[in-house]
């Protein structure tokens, strides 16, 4: 058996089309922000380059849609940007939900802290019902008076909207000094 250099090695590794086909999907990768803006950016993610055509994932079928119409544009603009042949993009959102080595899509993670920030979210308190009591609850009026029964529990300690009087989170006063069915009501005036 006959030792090779590591240069020698390495060499064959890069002109294999396997490995030239991911260093232009890493490229691809750094530049896709840039290139599609960033709206765009939090809503897609592109998955694979093959043969050519670049798979991205998408948050919706809306976006999907919208995109595919774009997509001749954004073509041009990877293809000058990265000096490479690609011939077309297919937006889907069949890989959105997938994340190598987590159970929950970046986007969902992405969700979670959008709602932790926002204005209108009340922080649930440790008296909810167990599953059990849940469980039990099979006719509409008890499932309203219980749903009922954990508003007015949440609200209790809400300070008031100075303009209705409604109990209102914080977050929503802090932001507007009004609740959000007030700043609507005024948005329209």
């Amino acid at each position: 058996m006959s030792f090779k250099s590591l240069h020698h090695i390495l060499g064959a590794i890069e002109n294999q089309a396997a490995w030239q086909a991911s260093q232009e999907f890493q490229r691809l990768l750094k530049c896709w922000p840039s290139v599609v803006g960033v709206a765009v950016q939090a809503q897609t993610r592109p998955i694979s380059i093959s043969r050519g055509v670049l798979s991205v994932a998408t948050s919706s079928a809306a976006w999907a849609q919208t995109l595919t119409f774009e997509r001749q544009r954004i073509l041009q603009k990877l293809n000058a940007h990265l000096g490479s042949n690609l011939v077309d993009i297919r937006f889907s959102t069949a890989q959105w939900q997938k994340n190598p080595g987590s159970s929950r899509s970046w986007y969902a993670q992405e969700q979670s802290v959008a709602w932790k920030e926002h204005p209108s979210r009340v922080v649930e308190g440790t008296s909810s019902p167990s599953l059990n009591q849940k469980a039990q609850l099979k006719e509409p009026h008890e499932a309203f008076q219980h749903w009922a029964e954990g508003v007015r529990e949440r609200s209790q300690h809400s300070p008031l909207c100075p303009q209705c009087q409604c109990p209102t989170p914080p977050g929503e006063l802090q932001r507007w000094a009004v609740c959000a069915l007030c700043v609507v009501r005024q948005w329209k005036g």
